[in-house]
């Protein structure tokens, strides 16, 4: 849009992002991350509270989502997508140093936290069609199943939930 370079645009549905990323090209990148950061699933991975750390979140849940897990691309498509929105905010509005990712499975179940130290709940916002900020919590809450906050001694962990059909 003219004039309003460097500003974040609306998002719509998730398949807005489809254009943008797709899961069935293979993404060195993500491997890459895994090797560097460690694996999500087997210990929370701490990630530097920095823009760029979203793009690493990103690329960790395509991983371990779409190749460990082997689920659909529209499942990998979506969490992507959330996650880059809990990192979004963690990192804008925490004041974190660092913040942490962690991917769980179960029988039906996709579970995706993201742990930061502020004890700030995270506020689901009334979204109009031309807000430019701010609808992070409302596709999460759009696209997942469940979310929610759990408050920890020292900090928070937000984290979304999606159903899946296990093969």
């Amino acid at each position: 849009m003219a004039g309003l370079e460097g500003m974040e645009q609306p998002r719509g549905r998730a398949h807005a992002a489809a254009a943008r990323w797709s899961p069935t090209v293979e993404d060195e990148h993500a491997l890459k991350a895994l090797e560097l950061y460690g694996d999500p699933t087997e210990a929370e991975v701490p990630l530097p509270s920095r823009p760029e750390s979203a793009a690493t979140a990103r690329r960790l849940t395509q991983v371990v989502v779409l190749r460990h897990w082997g689920l659909t691309p529209k499942i990998t498509e979506e969490a992507v997508l959330l996650v880059s929105e809990l990192v979004g905010n963690a990192v804008r509005h925490t004041g974190a140093r660092v913040f942490g990712l962690r991917l769980h499975r179960r029988r039906g179940w996709i579970r995706v936290e993201v742990r930061d130290p502020s004890r700030g709940l995270p506020c689901l916002m009334p979204v109009q069609e031309m807000d430019v900020s701010g609808r992070g919590l409302f596709l999460v809450d759009k696209l997942a199943d469940r979310w929610g906050v759990d408050l920890l001694p020292r900090g928070k962990t937000t984290w979304f939930e999606m159903r899946v059909v296990d093969r």
